[in-house]
């Protein structure tokens, strides 16, 4: 293990770099998260229950992705630009596979599922080469708590002005009669050439303060490695089911707002509430790490969304301002969890190399991101198969009581019990904020092996 490099934390620069970076991310990742399934239904006319099963089989081949791309970043390094930072350079290519998913062309019902499978399998193995080195950066680029907590606000803002402009300007163009074909293709269009000049600028702008010797780890090795890590373990299950509450309800908004309370035009003013959330508690961020610890603030805002998500599926058509107080409160617990996230996997990998004496920053993150993946699917998945139980007819003008319970299970109660298991979960994560500094400081004391 090579000595780390002496402690400058990161500039100004670098801290907005990595924000372009999920800003770039996102401009694939939230796009199809919020739209795929509406596109798939209401504009390719593959069925709910064919669209859930794709989501779903796509998120578990992910997490296989999201694996090998931690192995390949772990064995890599560049003289110049270190571990992670390569991988950004091949930001354009996920990006331009996800201008083909929204772009499925006019063949039979078995033609057009075969190429929805073929497109979103090759963007999940590109999206993981890109996002699982990107994520594994803050480990290398600073130690300090607060400083990965600065890191990871800016990437929650970073994401957060990507779906800002899809939930403002995007969302409501999608009402009934639209061409929305001819939305999906300008949109994803001008994110392929935007996203490319971002992750560039994510690529130029950080660095890797922390180098450290790349191992060669095989499979087996890399399970050693993770298997006493209990923190990553309860880490992992914990995102896999806060993952699964967010899709599920981020997917099925669209629907809730637009088929339940019949108020699409609510979607910027949910979209404007998320970005003030989000800044409030990005830009906040490093004083409530240092007050309460991350792994609090993960718990509270978990029982925050899933009180929300309550609100949201009982809260009476009629009677907006309920269904509106509960997305809030749902909105705020899940990007106070969002941002913890992000600090908090950087501190595992400490953990491991203190615990074993082998640092591997992209298998602990793939682990994660892996993880987190599993739950996208689970989530995907559980939204369009509400949908289809309900019984709902994307062509329909007003959807049918059943399929309006459906949406009312995706986007409220579904999410909020999958949260609230998800913050039980951490109940078992023991690595305090004084317990990681702890064993900073004997890593540091450690002599080169």
């Amino acid at each position: 293990m090579a000595p780390p490099t002496p402690g400058i934390e990161p500039r100004a620069v670098a801290i907005a770099g990595y924000g372009a970076g999920d800003m770039a991310n996102s401009m694939a990742f939230s796009t199809i998260g919020m739209f795929l399934l509406v596109y798939y239904t209401d504009v390719v006319g593959i069925p709910a229950a064919a669209a859930g099963t794709l989501l779903l089989l796509a998120g578990l081949f992910n997490g296989f992705t999201d694996i090998f791309a931690g192995r390949v970043a772990d064995r890599n390094h560049h003289r110049k630009l270190g571990k992670f930072r390569p991988f950004l350079l091949f930001g354009a290519v996920p990006l331009l596979l996800s201008v083909a998913m929204f772009h499925v062309p006019v063949l039979d019902p078995a033609g057009r599922l075969i190429y929805a499978y073929v497109s979103y399998f090759a963007f999940c193995l590109a999206y993981s080469m890109v996002n699982v080195p990107y994520g594994a950066l803050v480990g290398a680029m600073t130690r300090n708590p607060r400083s990965r907590a600065r890191l990871a606000g800016a990437r929650t803002i970073g994401g957060l002005a990507t779906t800002s402009i899809l939930g403002i300007f995007v969302a409501p163009l999608l009402k009934a009669g639209a061409e929305l074909q001819n939305i999906f293709t300008t949109l994803t269009i001008g994110f392929a050439v935007a996203g490319t000049c971002l992750y560039l600028f994510c690529a130029f702008s950080t660095r890797e303060q922390y180098r450290q010797a790349s191992p060669k780890l095989s499979l087996k090795q890399a399970g050693a490695a993770l298997k006493g890590n209990t923190p990553l373990l309860v880490l992992c299950i914990s995102s896999l089911l806060f993952m699964a509450s967010n899709v599920v309800s981020n997917t099925a908004k669209l629907f809730y707002l637009r088929d339940v309370l019949q108020r699409l035009d609510l979607f910027p003013v949910v979209a404007l509430a998320q970005v003030v959330i989000t800044l409030v508690l990005a830009t906040t961020a490093p004083r409530l790490v240092h007050r309460f610890g991350k792994r609090t603030i993960y718990i509270a805002g978990g029982l925050t969304s899933g009180v929300g998500g309550i609100l949201v599926f009982a809260a009476p058509a009629g009677v907006v301002w309920v269904a509106l107080l509960g997305i809030i409160l749902a909105l705020a617990g899940a990007a106070s969890v969002s941002i913890m996230v992000w600090a908090l996997i950087a501190d595992t990998v400490e953990y491991g190399e203190w615990k074993t004496g082998v640092r591997s920053d992209g298998i602990n993150y793939s682990l994660l991101s892996s993880t987190r993946k599993l739950g996208m699917a689970f989530g995907g998945a559980l939204a369009a198969f509400a949908l289809a139980w309900g019984g709902y007819e994307s062509t329909a003008v007003q959807q049918s009581e059943a399929a309006m319970f459906g949406i009312r299970v995706a986007a409220g109660l579904a999410p909020a019990l999958a949260i609230l298991l998800a913050v039980s979960v951490m109940g078992w994560y023991r690595l305090t904020d004084r317990t990681h500094a702890e064993l900073v400081t004997t890593l540091e004391k450690r002599p080169v092996s």
